[in-house]
C-alpha cells in the first residue's frame, strides 16, 4: 500500500471512530436519554474530531509502522487521545454554559485507546500468527530467554521480509525461567534438551542469545547442538545489543574463533598511550596478518607516523587503503614502504629518513614445510633479515625493537622454527650492547592467519573433502590474531632489553578436535566430510612448547604475559653462520641451524 493510500485509510478510519465514539459514550452513560439531544454533543464530536488530528499529526500516528508496533508506538497514542479529550472538554465547557459531561468523556477516551489502539495493533496480530507462521519460514529455537533473547525473539518476529526465521521457543539454564513464556514463546527446558525440543518441535536452526558467554560454556551449548541437525548462529557483539544495533542480519555463524577464544586480556592503555602517542613508529611485514593488525591496534593509540613495511607490493596497498579509510580522521601519517628486509640498504635508508621510536618486526617466512625445502630463504629472511632491522635500529638509535617470534623456536626440530630461535639470538646479542631496548615475543598459531590449518580446512570443506589432518594425537596452541597483537603492543611497554616474553596461549588443541568442529560448523557431519591422517609432515612436531625448560622464569609480569630468562649468546657462532651460510648445501645448512640452537640450548643449561 502506498504512502497516500495508507493515510488516507487511517485518518478516516480515526475519523469515523472519533466522530461516533462520543455518541456510544453518551447513549452508555445516559441510556435513556436521545443523545443528539444533548447540549453541546455535537459540537464536542466535532471538536474532538479537529482536536483528534491535530495531536495525531502531532504525536506522528499516521507515520509509524505499525507492524512493528510496541509499547512506544502505545504511549503516543494515548497521549494523542488524552490532549484531544482535553481539549474537546474545554469547548463542550464553554459551549454548554459552563456544563460537562464528565463521564461520557471518560467513557470516549476509553473507546478512542480500544478502538484507534486496537486497530493499529490489530495488523501485528494478524501479521505475527498468520503472515509469520507461513510453511517458508524455518522454525528456530533460542539458546537464553534473558534481555538478549528477548530481543532477538522480538526481532525475527518483526523482521517481515529480511528473514526466514520463525522463533518457536526457548531454553534456559536458569530453573525459574522454565515454563514462562518470553513474547509469547515458551521455554521448553535447559540446554541440555536441546536435542529433545528440536525433534519433539520439528526445529531447523538454533539461535545462541548469550552475549556474556565463555568460550567454555559455548562449547558446551555447541556440544548439544551439535547432537541435532539444526543450523547453529550466534549474537555477535555485546556492544551490538547495548547499542541496539542486533537484528537477524547480525546474526552469525558459530566459528572455531568463538570456541578457542579466551576472556579478554585488559590492556594498560595509559602506559601504551604513553609510548606510541606522538611517535613515529614502523611494522615490517606490515601487509601480513599480524603485522596488519598491529596497525590496526597502533593507529587506536595515535602516534605521529605509522610505517607500514613490507615486500609485497598488494598487501601493503590494501592495508594503506583500509587504514585510511578506518581512520578518515585522524590526524596520524600513514606511509606505506615497499622493502625487503633481506634489503639491508634499503632498510637503512627507511630508519635513517623516518628515525622511528618504535619499530615492530614482523616479516618473516613462517610455513614450516616450504622451509624444510628452502632453507637458504629461511635463513636469508629470518636470520638476515632480523639482523638487518635490527642493525638499523640499533645504528640510529630506535627506542624500542619488538621482535615477533613463535613457539617453534622452542626446542626446534625444523628449519623455521631454527631460523626464528637464531633470530631471536641476534636480537638478544645486540640488547646486550645497544642504548635500543631490543626484545622478542612468542607465541603459538594465530587463527585465520594465511598460514592458519583453518582457511585449509574450510578450502577441503568446500571442495567436499576429504580434511586431511597429520595425525590424531597432533596439538597446537591457538591465539586470535587480534588478542596476539594486543599482547605483542603490551609487551613493548614491558620491556627492559634482552627479555623474550611468551605469551600465554591457554590450552593445547587437538588438531582433529578442530576439523571435527568446523566441519560440524559447517554444516556436514564426519560421514559426509570424512577426515583422513596424513603422517607427519617435514619439519613438524607433535606438540609444540612455549619456553624451554632453561628459560623458565616463574610468574606473570603482566597478564597473559610471561617472561624468560635472558641468556648469553655466542655471537661468533651467529657471525660465521650469517657470513658463511650460501657455501652450503640444504642438508649442511639444516645441520649448521642445529648445531647453533642446541648449542645455545647447552649453554642456557649451564648458565642456569
Amino acid at each position: 500500500m502506498s504512502y497516500r493510500k495508507r493515510l488516507t485509510f487511517l485518518v478516516l478510519l480515526d475519523s469515523l471512530i472519533v466522530s461516533s465514539a462520543i455518541f456510544i459514550a453518551a447513549w452508555v452513560v445516559y441510556p435513556y436519554t436521545d443523545v443528539t439531544e444533548l447540549e453541546g454533543i455535537v459540537l464536542s464530536a466535532v471538536a474532538l474530531l479537529i482536536f483528534h488530528h491535530v495531536f495525531a499529526a502531532a504525536f506522528n500516528l499516521y507515520n509509524k509502522v505499525w507492524a512493528y508496533a510496541s509499547v512506544g508506538e502505545l504511549l503516543a497514542i494515548v497521549q494523542a487521545i488524552s490532549l484531544s479529550i482535553v481539549a474537546a472538554a474545554i469547548v463542550q465547557y464553554f459551549a454548554t454554559g459552563f456544563n460537562l459531561y464528565t463521564r461520557a468523556l471518560i467513557v470516549t477516551w476509553l473507546l478512542h485507546i480500544i478502538l484507534i489502539g486496537g486497530s493499529r495493533f490489530m495488523w501485528r496480530v494478524v501479521r505475527d500468527r498468520y503472515i509469520n507462521q507461513g510453511t517458508n519460514k524455518k522454525r528456530t529455537l533460542i539458546v537464553g530467554a534473558g534481555a538478549a533473547g528477548a530481543m532477538i525473539a522480538r526481532q525475527l518476529k518483526n523482521e517481515q521480509n529480511n528473514t526466514e526465521l520463525c522463533p518457536v521457543a526457548f531454553v534456559d539454564d536458569d530453573l525459574t525461567k522454565q515454563k514462562m513464556q518470553v513474547y509469547n514463546l515458551p521455554v521448553v527446558g535447559t540446554v541440555r534438551g536441546i536435542k529433545e525440543a528440536v525433534d519433539e518441535m520439528e526445529i531447523e536452526q538454533i539461535v545462541i542469545a548469550i552475549p556474556s558467554l565463555q568460550s567454555q560454556e559455548l562449547n558446551k551449548i555447541v556440544a548439544e547442538c551439535n547432537k541435532t541437525d539444526a543450523k547453529v548462529q550466534m549474537i555477535p557483539k555485546i556492544e551490538d545489543l547495548m547499542t541496539g544495533k542486533v537484528s537477524v542480519s547480525h546474526l552469525k555463524n558459530v566459528e572455531v574463533e568463538d570456541l578457542l577464544g579466551r576472556d579478554p586480556v585488559e590492556l594498560d592503555i595509559n602506559a601504551i598511550a604513553d609510548y606510541v602517542e606522538g611517535q613515529t613508529v614502523m611494522v615490517t611485514g606490515a601487509g601480513g596478518s599480524i603485522g596488519s593488525e598491529l596497525t590496526r591496534q597502533l593507529m587506536r593509540f595515535s602516534p605521529d607516523k605509522i610505517l607500514l613495511v613490507g615486500h609485497g607490493e598488494f598487501s601493503i596497498y590494501s592495508i594503506d587503503m583500509e587504514l585510511r579509510r578506518t581512520f578518515d580522521d585522524t590526524e596520524t601519517e600513514i606511509v606505506p614502504l615497499i622493502a625487503d628486509v633481506q634489503d639491508r640498504e634499503r632498510i637503512f635508508e627507511i630508519v635513517d629518513t623516518h628515525q622511528p621510536a618504535i619499530i615492530y618486526h614482523a616479516a618473516a617466512h613462517k610455513h614450516v614445510p616450504l622451509m624444510e625445502h628452502n632453507p637458504h630463504e629461511a635463513v636469508k629472511n629470518n636470520v638476515i633479515g632480523t639482523k638487518n632491522v635490527a642493525e638499523a635500529a640499533d645504528t640510529f638509535g630506535v627506542g624500542k625493537f619488538v621482535m615477533v617470534s613463535t613457539d617453534k623456536a622452542v626446542n626446534p626440530t625444523n628449519v623455521m622454527g631454527a631460523t626464528k630461535r637464531i633470530a631471536e639470538m641476534v636480537v638478544q646479542d645486540l640488547a646486550q650492547r645497544s642504548r635500543t631496548k631490543f626484545v622478542a615475543v612468542r607465541f603459538g598459531n594465530v587463527l585465520g592467519s594465511r598460514g592458519s590449518v583453518i582457511p585449509l580446512f574450510k578450502r577441503q570443506i568446500e571442495q567436499g573433502g576429504p580434511v586431511t589432518v597429520t595425525d590424531p594425537e597432533m596439538t597446537r596452541y591457538f591465539m586470535t590474531i587480534p588478542e596476539a597483537s594486543r599482547l605483542v603492543i603490551q609487551a613493548g611497554t614491558l620491556a627492559k632489553g634482552g627479555e623474550i616474553f611468551v605469551l600465554d596461549m591457554g590450552e593445547p588443541v587437538k588438531i582433529v578436535d578442530l576439523a571435527k568442529n568446523l566441519i560440524r560448523l559447517s554444516g556436514y557431519t564426519e560421514e559426509e566430510i570424512p577426515i583422513e591422517f596424513s603422517g607427519i609432515r617435514p619439519g613438524e612436531k607433535m606438540y609444540e612448547e612455549l619456553l624451554g625448560e632453561d628459560e623458565v622464569l616463574p610468574g606473570e609480569i603482566y597478564e597473559k604475559i610471561y617472561v624468560g630468562r635472558t641468556v648469553q649468546v655466542e655471537s661468533e657462532l651467529l657471525k660465521d653462520l650469517i657470513n658463511n651460510f650460501y657455501g652450503y648445501s640444504n642438508v649442511e645448512l639444516k645441520d649448521a641451524l642445529m648445531k647453533i640452537v642446541y648449542m645455545d640450548r647447552n649453554l642456557m643449561a649451564i648458565q642456569g
